[in-house]
């Protein structure tokens, strides 16, 4: 079974995140939530942005960095809208095995980052008709991938829900998209076993 460091959105550790731990441990996974705001949530993307930018995006980066110091170089990498981000620059810097970025692809040149790591498989989730979608992005990541040697998969789903698979966002969560969801992503993050990545 494979180690995941799961990031949250914007938004903070909100319920889908907790419900994305839960899945992954039920699958037998070992999972650690890295909650960047120390259990601050936010229902507002205008306020929870203005938050991170309070922060600091290179300060949020660095401490997505530092949070999973000492786990193992098979870690999987997994993260929603803005934690994709992090789990991006987290998968450049140190080694992973795998990488899940759910509404969250970032170019590498937003972030700094010269290269995607070699033959590190990525899978990217949308749905169709999110509103924070960049036009180009999904294609500039799978592209930095591919250069790197590995595979890159992208789901899209029905609807414009950002956060599809979180059910305390009812104006975005999809029932049956999250269950289809859950199927791609248990599939790829139990590949890491059987291929050794």
């Amino acid at each position: 079974m494979s180690t995941v460091a799961l990031f949250h959105s914007v938004l903070g550790v909100r319920e889908g995140v907790r419900l994305a731990a839960d899945r992954l441990r039920a699958a037998g996974h070992t999972v650690h939530v890295v909650d960047q705001y120390d259990g601050r949530v936010f229902d507002s993307y205008d306020e929870a942005a203005a938050f991170a930018e309070g922060i600091g995006y290179p300060a949020l980066m660095a401490s997505a960095l530092a949070a999973v110091e000492g786990l193992p170089d098979d870690l999987v990498v997994m993260g929603f809208s803005n934690g994709g981000g992090m789990s991006t620059y987290v998968a450049c810097n140190r080694p992973v095995s795998r990488a899940v970025l759910c509404s969250g692809a970032l170019p590498l040149d937003m972030i700094g980052l010269p290269h995607w790591p070699q033959g590190v498989p990525a899978q990217l989730h949308y749905a169709v008709d999110d509103p924070f979608l960049q036009p180009g992005s999904v294609e500039s990541v799978l592209r930095s991938v591919g250069e790197a040697g590995a595979i890159g998969e992208f789901i899209q789903y029905p609807g414009a829900g950002h956060l599809f698979t979180d059910p305390s966002l009812p104006d975005e969560f999809d029932g049956a998209s999250t269950e289809v969801f859950w199927d791609a992503v248990l599939r790829f993050v139990g590949a890491a076993d059987a291929d050794g990545r």
